[in-house]
């Protein structure tokens, strides 16, 4: 059965603004989700599928990747957008070779990725030859033999790049770094390069392990929980009902954000009697923070918890623990205490009254969490954000207690379980050492790219083979003319994908497209056994994850299936690492990552537990810190912000709700009350005018920069809306092209998409 795909492709004539939802999910969003599922999937396929969706015997989301509950499970454990992910990848639609034919690669380029992405499930492997015109199919054999020629042919390993997306299982992504460094290179980019690398290098620094160290179940045990730059009605909502949860048990929510989001605002539980009826508020309180200003914010909270240790010895720091657990403290209190708080009101545009209740709040607190995302990451300072909010738990002894902690929300499902699985460019030497032992390779040592660096190479000409293991390339990264140049100058372009999408239209000179399984799709060995694979939630908890649906097309090939196929090609019959096994076996996977990767032991047997088993967390069992002074290190930060030139806004880049990364489901963002179009400004009234504008005007965005260039997007309608005077946000991929390649934050290289600087002009329609 084949279901319709967009005939023509939609433009934003119709959009249309509404104001903003006041409570997130309910009725509403069990709508949505269900009509999308049908239109994609059928009635009795949607059925069948929501009821397996992040069940102990189902398939793990491939959207966010926020933990299961670790007890009782209810029969709707997904989202709204959870569902909608599911409803892309489970789609009836497919991709053929005639659409192939019937659609040129110059006709494709003119598409929106949203029309890309509703045309269905990729069916066929295809190539695209210096001087074609379309993509024609291609053998599995023939592809991969034209990957492994091309890279034998290199002159060097590290003129290749392997990128990986989030969705990738946990077995896929260890088999995957094992066939780049048995090859000859470490440049294994990532999405997490462009979202929580910034908090990776803060707590590693900070606490010695870069992930979070808060479970599931300290949501109910904390009495405050700060959300800052953040927003988890969109982005991760099944997060709302963990905040509803610790609501009910007591707990204290504050927001710190430049935009009320309706989710942060109330939650209406679908799958509750009161949640039928009304909303539960979750923020208590809400700091309308200017961009860039969260620095400043702890910074003088900080402050104003000395002066109430002062009022009060022994109250508010705790003493045992700084004094037993952590280093570097005398040098951040003399810091904290000549921080000026003038200047942070300025820099985060917040009252006296707003820092005092909040800082009342923590000083009272007896288990505080503080969850962030994008809005602190992707900052110029980014990393020394995340470590003054560190800071502010380290002063208070919020690390390995119960109920308390740092809360890095990932985005992409697995994303840290790639990382775990060895998908990093800088991989510490334990780690290549065991690999070598089991397997009789040898490693490279020599650091390779992370995804800002590989796109430098391969506009360079450093770089001529780009393989991206899922993902959509060309449209997450930033400075899309600089990436999509270097995509094109590259000698060979491989795509692993389940979908359409603009990566596959800019692409080599000889390009590939390989169709795969998704999350959702029953994946059986040669011997007709049912294939699991295996990932990591945002919490550190590993588990099982089983598709069932029948693929599409005869011709996908998992993952893993992929990964080996090309490295027997590869590296021919003699290579130590018994590749044949692992491609019909993936528990021979496992007891291999069970030998190599650290906290993974026993993993055949934990992973079948009816949870799976949590990887070790030194900070939050034992309070162990694994950094340069054995101990937990406060960090001395300069106070950084971002002021607002005159003329001029700061932008910050963010999503749809209609949108997840990249794929854009549709063209709705209904809590922010956008309908029918995406390109849209969102800034303060009082800007829209003072700037000689009125909503609804159609302005150009231009970005400015200290080396004298510029970047423009055109055509986007302007909307009032609550944001701070001087700051707007607008959707990416839309905004990407405003973001340059070398506007990273400093020491994670992360592209700051949250702080650019911008002027606007009003729109010329030209012919």
């Amino acid at each position: 059965m084949h279901r319709n795909a967009p005939v023509s492709d939609p433009d934003d004539t119709g959009l249309t603004v509404t104001p903003p939802e006041r409570q997130a999910a309910g009725l509403t969003a069990v709508g949505v989700a269900l009509a999308r599922s049908v239109a994609e999937m059928g009635v009795v396929r949607t059925a069948r599928t929501l009821a397996r969706v992040n069940q102990r015997h189902g398939f793990d989301c491939p959207g966010c990747a926020w933990p299961e509950p670790t007890g009782h499970r209810r029969p709707a454990e997904f989202c709204e957008n959870g569902a909608k992910a599911v409803a892309e990848e489970a789609t009836l639609r497919t991709v053929t070779p005639e659409f192939f034919a019937e659609h040129s690669i110059a006709d494709l380029a003119t598409r929106s990725g949203y029309w890309l992405g509703q045309q269905g499930r990729l069916t066929h492997p295809m190539v695209v030859r210096p001087g074609d015109t379309h993509y024609s199919p291609i053998s599995w054999p023939d592809a991969y033999r034209l990957i492994a020629e091309t890279l034998r042919g290199l002159d060097d390993p590290n003129e290749a790049v392997f990128y990986t997306s989030g969705r990738t299982a946990n077995e896929t992504a260890f088999l995957y770094q094992l066939l780049v460094r048995s090859y000859g290179t470490n440049n294994l980019p990532d999405c997490s390069n462009m979202c929580h690398e910034s908090s990776g290098t803060a707590l590693t620094a900070s606490i010695g392990i870069g992930k979070g160290s808060v479970t599931i179940d300290d949501f109910a045990a904390a009495d405050l929980i700060l959300v800052a730059g953040q927003n988890p009605g969109t982005n991760h909502p099944r997060m709302l009902s963990a905040l509803a949860n610790a609501k009910a048990h007591g707990a204290t929510v504050i927001a710190i954000n430049p935009l009320p989001e309706t989710g942060l605002i109330a939650f209406r539980d679908p799958q509750t009697v009161q949640g039928l009826t009304s909303g539960v508020p979750i923020a208590d309180d809400f700091l309308q923070i200017r961009l860039g200003g969260d620095l400043a914010l702890f910074q003088g909270l900080a402050k104003l918890l000395f002066e109430a240790e002062d009022r009060a010895p022994g109250t508010v720091v705790d003493r045992a623990f700084v004094d037993d657990r952590t280093a570097g403290f005398t040098d951040y209190e003399k810091h904290m205490r000549a921080v000026d708080l003038d200047e942070v009101l300025t820099a985060t545009g917040l009252s006296r009254a707003d820092l005092d209740r909040t800082a009342a709040r923590l000083a009272a607190s007896k288990a505080t969490i503080i969850c962030w995302a994008m809005g602190l990451t992707q900052q110029r300072h980014g990393v020394a954000t995340i470590e003054e909010a560190t800071n502010l738990l380290l002063l208070r002894g919020m690390i390995g207690r119960p109920g308390a902690g740092v809360c890095p929300v990932r985005g992409h499902s697995n994303v840290q379980g790639d990382r775990t699985m060895g998908i990093f460019e800088r991989m510490p030497e334990s780690f290549l050492a065991a690999l070598d032992s089991e397997f009789g390779i040898r490693s490279p040592r020599a650091h390779g790219f992370d995804t800002v660096d590989a796109i430098r190479a391969m506009r360079d000409g450093r770089a001529k083979v780009f393989v991206a293991m899922g993902g959509n390339f060309a449209s997450a990264t930033p400075d899309t003319a600089a990436t999509e140049a270097a995509l094109r100058d590259c000698e060979l372009t491989v795509q692993v994908s389940t979908k359409l999408n603009r990566s596959h239209v800019v692409h080599g000179r000889t390009a590939l497209i390989l169709p795969t399984l998704g999350r959702t799709d029953l994946d059986l060995s040669p011997s007709g056994t049912k294939q699991q694979v295996s990932v990591e939630d945002s919490m550190s908890m590993v588990h099982l994850s089983t598709g069932r649906l029948r693929p599409v097309s005869t011709e996908l090939r998992s993952e893993i299936a992929i990964v080996c196929e090309l490295a027997e090609e590869l590296f021919g019959a003699g290579h130590p690492v018994p590749w044949p096994a692992f491609r019909t076996d993936y528990d021979r996977i496992r007891d291999a990552i069970a030998r190599v990767v650290p906290g993974c032991a026993d993993y055949n047997a934990k992973i079948r537990q009816p949870n799976g088993f949590q990887l070790p967390h030194p900070p939050r069992d034992s309070r162990e810190f694994r950094t340069d002074t054995g101990k937990a290190n406060f960090a001395v930060n300069p106070l950084t912000w971002l002021p607002v030139p005159d003329g001029r806004l700061i932008l910050q880049t963010l999503r749809s709700h209609d949108q997840y990364n990249t794929t854009i489901y549709g063209l709705d963002d209904r809590y922010r009350g956008i309908h029918h179009g995406r390109r849209v400004l969102l800034l303060h009234p009082d800007d829209i005018t003072g700037f000689g504008f009125r909503e609804g005007d159609s302005v150009d965005l231009i970005s400015e920069w200290t080396d004298g260039t510029e970047r423009r997007v055109s055509g986007f309608r302007l909307v009032g809306y609550s944001t701070p005077r001087g700051n707007a946000a607008a959707y990416y991929p839309e905004t990407n092209p405003l973001v340059p390649l070398d506007h990273v934050a400093d020491r994670s290289n992360t592209p700051v998409s949250k702080a650019v600087t911008i002027r606007l002009e009003p729109h010329v329609h030209r012919v």
